[in-house]
C-alpha cells in the first residue's frame, strides 16, 4: 500500500507539474489553485487512509480522484510529451498534440464521470447457456441466477440499487440463486440495512452462498473487544437469518424426482495477500454426485484445484470485478487473472466468472454490474 501510494503521488505531482509549467505558469492564480486542488485532496485522502481514519470514505475518494483527475491529466501529459518529441522532427506537431491530448483527456473525464455517477448502478442481465454432458434428465433446462461481490457498504448512499437487484433476480424466475462471496466491504454492519430486502430473493431451491475475502472482515479497524473472528461469526449468522444457505466447505444435494445434482460451497481459496480457508475435498465429500457445481470466490481456484483434483463440471466464481473497467473485450484485470470475466471452458467443464453485481468503490465503466442467468442443457 505504501509503495502504491508513493507511485500514485509521484504520477499526480509530475503530471501536475508538467501542465502547470507549460500552460498555467504566470497565469491567473485561481486557475493554478484549481489545478493543484485534486492532488492536494489526494494527499489528504491517502494520509487519512494510512492513519486508519474513515478508511472506507478515504479509499473511495482516492479512487474517484484518480479516475476523474489524475488519469485525464496523465493522458493529456503523455500525448503532449509525444507531440513535443515529434516536434523535433516535424515543426508544428506539439500544438496539434496538445489539442489532441486535451480532447482525449475530456473523453476520459467524461467516461470517468459517467462511471462514477451512473455506471456503478447500471445493472445488466447476462444470459449463459451451458452444455452439460452427464446432467440428469430432470435438470435439463435448470436455471441458476449467479450474483457476486455485492459489497453492500458501497450502496449505503444508494439503497434503491439493491431494490433493483432483488427485483431483477426475482423477475428471472430461477430454480436456484447462488452468491459467490464478498457481501460486505469489511464489516457485518454493512449488511444490516439490507437484510430484510435480500431475504426476499426467491428461487425454487433457495439461495446458496459462500464467503469471499472481504467477508472475513480483515479490512477494518476494530475497537477493543472486537475482532475479525467475532465479526465474521456475526456475518455468517446474518446471512443465515436471511434464509440463505451459507456453505462453509460443505455441499448440498438438490433433487428432482430420482435425479440429483450437488452444489459445493468452498470457503475463500486464494494466494496471499488474500485468505486461504478452502477445503475442496471436505466440501465435495466422499460420494460426489454425477453432476456437481462448485461455488468458489476466486476464479484462480478453478485451475489450481478444481480442474486437476475433481470432476466438477461447472464452477462459479467472482472476485475480479474486471477491475470495474472494461473497454470492448479488454480489462486490466486480465493482466492478473487468466479467467477474469464471462465463460471459460476446458473440454466439457465450465467456469463462469461474474464480474460483480456491486463494487467496493462507486465506479464502473464497461464492466457494468451484472446478474448472470445460467441455463443447464443436456
Amino acid at each position: 500500500m505504501f509503495v502504491a501510494s508513493v507511485i500514485l503521488l509521484m504520477v499526480a505531482l509530475l503530471t501536475d507539474g508538467y501542465i502547470w509549467f507549460n500552460f498555467l505558469r504566470g497565469g491567473a492564480a485561481l486557475w493554478s489553485a484549481l489545478h493543484w486542488l485534486p492532488t492536494v485532496a489526494l494527499v489528504l485522502a491517502i494520509a487519512l487512509a494510512a492513519a486508519g481514519v474513515a478508511q472506507d470514505g478515504a479509499f473511495r475518494a482516492i479512487v474517484l480522484l484518480v479516475v476523474c483527475a489524475v488519469l485525464p491529466k496523465l493522458v493529456f501529459t503523455l500525448v503532449s510529451l509525444l507531440g513535443r518529441l515529434a516536434g523535433l522532427l516535424c515543426h508544428g506537431a506539439a500544438p496539434v498534440a496538445d489539442v489532441a491530448g486535451a480532447a482525449l483527456a475530456i473523453v476520459v473525464l467524461g467516461c470517468a464521470l459517467y462511471g462514477s455517477l451512473a455506471g456503478w448502478r447500471r445493472l445488466v442481465v447476462r444470459p449463459v447457456d451451458v452444455a452439460a454432458p452427464g446432467l440428469p434428465a430432470a435438470f435439463n433446462g435448470y436455471r441458476i441466477v449467479h450474483i457476486s461481490d455485492l459489497h453492500l457498504g458501497t450502496y449505503a448512499s444508494a439503497p434503491g440499487a439493491v431494490d433493483r437487484i432483488v427485483d431483477t433476480i426475482n423477475s428471472l424466475n430461477a430454480d436456484l440463486v447462488v452468491f459467490t462471496g464478498d457481501i460486505v466491504n469489511g464489516y457485518p454492519d454493512e449488511l444490516t440495512p439490507f437484510m430484510e430486502r435480500l431475504s426476499q430473493i426467491k428461487a425454487r431451491d433457495g439461495v446458496v452462498s459462500v464467503l469471499g475475502n472481504h467477508d472475513y472482515c480483515m479490512y477494518h479497524n476494530y475497537a477493543p473487544g472486537d475482532s475479525p473472528e467475532k465479526a465474521v461469526r456475526r456475518l455468517i449468522e446474518a446471512e443465515r437469518r436471511m434464509g440463505w444457505q451459507l456453505l462453509l466447505n460443505q455441499h448440498i444435494t438438490l433433487h428432482r424426482g430420482a435425479d440429483s445434482i450437488a452444489v459445493v460451497g468452498v470457503e475463500n481459496s486464494s494466494r496471499p495477500p488474500f485468505p486461504d480457508r478452502g477445503d475442496l475435498p471436505k466440501a465435495i465429500g466422499p460420494h460426489p454426485c454425477p453432476y456437481s457445481i462448485v461455488l468458489t470466490h476466486d476464479p484462480s481456484h478453478w485451475r489450481r484445484a478444481v480442474l486437476p483434483t475433481t470432476g466438477a463440471q461447472l464452477t462459479l466464481s467472482g472476485h475480479t470485478h474486471a477491475m470495474q473497467l472494461k473497454i470492448g473485450g479488454f480489462s486490466p484485470s486480465q493482466w492478473i487473472y487468466p479467467e477474469w470475466g464471462g465463460v471459460y471452458r476446458e473440454g466439457s467443464r465450465y467456469l463462469n466468472v461474474n464480474t460483480g453485481t456491486g463494487g467496493n468503490v462507486p465506479f464502473r465503466f464497461g464492466a457494468w454490474p451484472e446478474i448472470a442467468i445460467i441455463t443447464l442443457r443436456q
